[in-house]
């Protein structure tokens, strides 16, 4: 489609903040408009096929037509977590998180990353090469040891650990595992006084990750490559 028309029936999206922003930026370019507060109230069209669509106000109940030639009807979408199947709870396809109150703070770092590797394993060792990527923090290093922020530390420490034996137990099927550290990021944890862009950091990490092969495997390195202390 040259254009296409977004009908929502809120003022704002509410998913992923990566997915709104990527639509967004389709819109300044012209090839997505969005008609905000509003639902599909009918599709039109005659023997010819679909020639328009009437949608309807959520907040006045007032009607426009608009012409095109297709109508899709999409609801969400599909989380891919087929993998996971009997693993880990589940509920509507969605991983059903544990938060850090009910004391499962540690939860994704070290059983999610464990499970997740396992996982994945049996394809891995079909492909040549294969790469498995664990993000840590410096915060795991025994030489960051301020005090504070126990269990975030722990966590950190536990999936480095993790990612160290990872590399060992699997040199033999040609998979290699690197840990790194993302650098202190200017995102809403970080903050604007963080060191670095969000794109420093992901360009970063994805040269790290390329760079990644059986003789770095259990390396411990920043976003920009340097070996991190363990």
């Amino acid at each position: 489609a040259s254009h296409v028309t977004v009908v929502h029936r809120r003022d704002k999206f509410k998913s992923e903040k990566i997915l709104a922003d990527h639509l967004m930026e389709k819109v300044k370019e012209g090839k997505v408009s969005v008609e905000w507060n509003s639902e599909l109230d009918e599709v039109l069209g005659d023997k010819t096929g679909v020639t328009g669509m009437r949608i309807k106000s959520t907040t006045d109940g007032s009607t426009k037509d608009i012409a095109l030639t297709g109508v899709f009807i999409a609801i969400g979408h599909k989380p891919n977590t087929d993998i996971f199947t009997g693993q880990v709870e589940m509920e509507g396809g969605y991983i059903v998180t544990k938060g850090g109150n009910k004391g499962n703070a540690t939860a994704t770092n070290v059983p999610g990353v464990f499970l997740t590797a396992q996982s994945l394993v049996p394809t891995l060792q079909m492909t040549d090469g294969a790469k498995i990527a664990i993000i840590s923090s410096q915060m795991a290093s025994h030489m960051r040891a301020p005090g504070g922020s126990y269990i975030y530390r722990a966590s950190k420490a536990a999936v480095l650990n993790l990612g160290r034996n990872l590399a060992v137990d699997l040199k033999g099927l040609d998979i290699s595992v690197g840990i790194y550290h993302p650098g202190w990021v200017q995102t809403d944890m970080g903050g604007q006084v963080a060191d670095i862009t969000v794109d420093q950091a992901a360009s970063g990490l994805m040269a790290r990750f390329d760079e990644l092969g059986p003789d770095s495997s259990g390396c411990f390195r920043t976003w920009d490559g340097q070996d991190h202390p363990f």
